[in-house]
């Protein structure tokens, strides 16, 4: 199937759907420069923040462990109790 480079330079697949031209890689120090400048750009947090986002996740992790043992104990009793009567 032969492609078709329409007036503004993209090419038409055989069902006339345009394909977007591919793009050369930029070289390694290109990248490495896109890279930088992205990173550039990020609003990283305060040590504060980072401080007190690590505390709600252990306290979030802690409640989880919790809530899961108690609902391990109450399904592990509820079948104790069903194979006894068994």
């Amino acid at each position: 199937m032969k492609a078709i480079v329409d007036d503004k330079g993209k090419k038409e697949a055989g069902g006339g759907k345009a394909v977007e031209p591919v793009r050369p890689r930029p070289s390694v120090m290109e990248f490495l420069a896109q890279v930088r400048q992205e990173v550039s750009k990020v609003t990283w947090p305060t040590r504060n923040e980072t401080f007190v986002s690590t505390i709600a996740v252990f306290v979030m992790l802690a409640l989880a462990a919790v809530f899961f043992m108690l609902v391990d104990m109450v399904l592990g009793w509820f079948i104790t109790t069903i194979m006894n009567l068994v």
